[in-house]
């Protein structure tokens, strides 16, 4: 769709950019601050290293964005918020110049805060199993007692994996040297990559990340370095270079880029996609700075006597007892992630069936002390495991969801 009467599209484009990112000032900033290195490189090279392709490649991106900004508005999550906004800056350059770069379109994905997220919540899960393959490659070579969670008691001394060594450092760094090597091979040829063959080398460099990490663990064992010092780190940049790059430079070589570029004499921006994502991301902007009322105390068992809790913040509230300590949260702060943060190592983590209800029971260490811990989420006083489940709930149905953590220096007997 063409409008003629509009003689400076490009310039109005770029206010509609600035003043987005103005109204969306705090999100930007607490987004890009983890991320900054990783979101400005995917940006760069989106718009640098882009070819011009005859994919309709704004349906998709439309789709996404109205997904993101669905679940943004209802559920006021700012991360996805900002995936969006960047979304929209990829639109607005594919439309005007017919260009799409496939490789940093991944790479905005991998790098921002949604990702992170993800692998923080998958990070105790990934940690117990690599350890335990761990485990079975070293009890052939070396004497280990047991293995116990991330635990490895070897000739009397007890060995732990803490958080440090679940690579994510190192797989963003493998991915971002995986997109140059992409990018100059593109540049070399005067060609580009299917995408099949960037989906493809993708999956090896998620595969290297595996091994990487399986012989950095291996290696730390061996070293007893599992603590974050110069030894530790100088073991993750070699098993970086050897496990990661080196494979790389090698698999590059048979991934030959066969895809001419499309040459287009004019090219007539479609503006109607800009304005139709335009008037969806300005709302939920607007939505998205009200203040939503966290009403995780609604309809609570009684059982929880919240006369002796406290507020830690809006969105935790503690309750202390001399047999245990209750948490009361929102759905965002999974237990394992404010464990790992405040110190505590966590030991093993599982799914059990308590009262014929599924919860999560975790073991937890801090100081050569033991505490036994039991976790779900709640809405309706149904418990549910799974925060995709319980946000889907909230999201269609607008129910309160809430996180009940309780913790005990002993194990909990079967009735609650």
């Amino acid at each position: 769709m063409k409008f003629p009467i509009i003689p400076y599209k490009k310039e109005s484009i770029v206010l509609i950019i600035a003043v987005l990112l103005a109204m969306n000032y705090p999100i930007v900033v607490i987004a890009l601050d983890s991320n900054f290195f990783g979101v400005f490189f995917s940006m760069v090279l989106f718009l640098t290293a882009g070819r011009r392709t005859t994919l309709k490649m704004s349906y998709p991106l439309i789709a996404m964005i109205i997904i993101l900004e669905f679940i943004s508005y209802r559920l006021h999550t700012k991360t996805l918020h900002f995936q969006a906004l960047s979304l929209f800056i990829c639109l607005i350059y594919y439309s005007f110049t017919r260009k799409f770069s496939f490789i940093a379109f991944i790479c905005l994905f991998l790098f921002s805060s949604v990702f992170d997220q993800l692998f923080n919540y998958l990070t105790v899960e990934i940690k117990q199993e690599l350890c335990y393959n761990v485990y079975l490659t070293l009890r052939n070579f070396i004497e280990i007692e047991k293995i116990e969670g991330v635990n490895f008691y070897i000739n009397n001394s007890k060995i732990s994996v803490d958080t440090a060594c679940m690579g994510l450092s190192m797989f963003k760094t493998g991915l971002l040297i995986g997109a140059f090597l992409l990018t100059l091979e593109e540049r070399k040829y005067q060609k580009f990559f299917s995408i099949i063959q960037i989906l493809l080398f993708c999956l090896l460099l998620v595969v290297l990340n595996i091994i990487s990490n399986y012989f950095r663990i291996i290696t730390l064992i061996l070293f007893n370095c599992t603590e974050e010092n110069a030894l530790h780190h100088t073991i993750g940049i070699i098993c970086l270079l050897f496990y990661q790059i080196l494979p790389m430079l090698l698999l590059i070589r048979f991934f030959k880029p066969g895809t001419k570029q499309i040459i287009e004499n004019s090219i007539s921006p479609k503006l109607l996609p800009v304005i139709i994502t335009t008037g969806i991301l300005f709302i939920t902007s607007l939505e998205i700075k009200k203040e939503q009322t966290q009403n995780i105390l609604e309809n609570l068992n009684p059982k929880y006597n919240i006369h002796k809790g406290i507020w830690i913040n809006e969105e935790v509230f503690k309750i202390s007892t001399v047999e245990k300590l209750t948490y009361i949260k929102t759905p965002a702060h999974k237990p394992l992630i404010c464990w790992t943060g405040n110190g505590y190592k966590i030991i093993e983590s599982k799914k059990i069936t308590r009262n014929n209800e599924e919860i999560w029971f975790v073991k937890i260490e801090k100081g050569d002390v033991r505490y036994f811990s039991y976790w779900w989420y709640e809405c309706g006083n149904k418990k549910y495991t799974s925060l995709i489940e319980v946000l889907t709930i909230k999201l269609f149905y607008n129910k309160p969801v809430r996180l009940i953590n309780e913790t005990s220096r002993t194990e909990f007997n079967k009735k609650t």
